[in-house]
């Protein structure tokens, strides 16, 4: 069962750290993660009660060289080739895993959109307009980060983007 809580002070993951200095209101949702669960997105969906087309998975992707974040809802796919088109790129592959940890901070099933340690060029699928808030990692397995799309797009630089498939 997911634990819900509002952070209103300094503290926690480098996301929430991030949220916090930008004045920007967020939820924090934890709950109990299963190491065995065959899909990290699709267990923070269902642990915190969550439509999964609300819960969005960060993927980095390779696009032409540089290292790219692609923000789609857990319930689909990440388009490869829209996700390059989005960024006026020609080709894009999934990122080696150990270059994806090593550049945002953070590890595999827990990279964060926010508090990067390098912030990477940003991509928010569009979907994710039609809600009011939408839920990422918030830095570590087990732990989301509840936010308006907005808010997310302003605090990533992230650009809005149909790169999502279901």
């Amino acid at each position: 069962m997911a634990k819900k809580q509002k952070k209103t002070q300094a503290g926690g993951t480098p996301a929430t750290v991030a949220l916090t200095r930008a004045g920007t209101a967020f939820t924090v949702h934890s709950y109990d993660h299963d190491p065995a669960h065959p899909s990290y997105g699709q267990e923070a969906a269902e642990a915190m009660g969550v439509s999964p087309d609300r819960v969005f998975k960060t993927l980095v992707a390779d696009v032409d060289g540089e290292l790219t974040v692609a923000v789609v809802p857990v319930a689909g796919t990440l388009n490869l080739k829209a996700l390059a088109t989005a960024v006026g790129g020609k080709r894009a592959t999934m990122a080696d895993p150990a270059a994806a940890e090593r550049t945002t901070g953070y590890v595999r099933g827990g990279i964060s959109p926010l508090g990067q340690r390098k912030q990477l060029r940003t991509v928010l699928d569009d979907s994710a307009d039609g809600h009011a808030t939408i839920c990422v990692s918030a830095g570590r397995r087990g732990l989301e980060v509840e936010l308006s799309p907005a808010d997310l797009a302003a605090l990533t630089g992230a650009v809005l983007a149909p790169i999502g498939r279901e």
